[in-house]
């Protein structure tokens, strides 16, 4: 499956729209790394714990979007985006979506 953020596959022509690929998580902070994130903001620097959360999420939204895409029928996805929102205090989804086709 070809991947893009562009609105078109480079070398190929689009045949047919199959309409919207998505796939998105809800993740929830844990206590044990808000302690240690709580920690790092008094010192400073990056919160690594919160940094592999958003990694892991954006990597599982992704995948999903990839599964849907090919569930749809696709050889592609293009224009490719992320979206990022808070649901409750804690929480947060990422979403990731694009443009399902098939190529000629």
């Amino acid at each position: 499956m070809i991947i893009t953020t562009t609105p078109d596959v480079p070398g190929s022509e689009i045949e047919t729209s199959l309409g919207l690929a998505m796939g998105n998580v809800v993740r929830a902070r844990f206590a044990g790394r808000d302690i240690i994130a709580g920690l790092r903001t008094l010192i400073g620097g990056e919160v690594d714990e919160y940094t592999r959360l958003m990694a892991e999420a954006r990597d599982e939204a992704y995948e999903r979007m990839v599964n849907h895409g090919q569930s749809l029928g696709a050889h592609a996805i293009v224009n490719v985006r992320f979206s990022t929102s808070p649901i409750l205090q804690g929480t947060s989804e990422i979403l990731c979506y694009g443009t399902a086709v098939t190529l000629k």
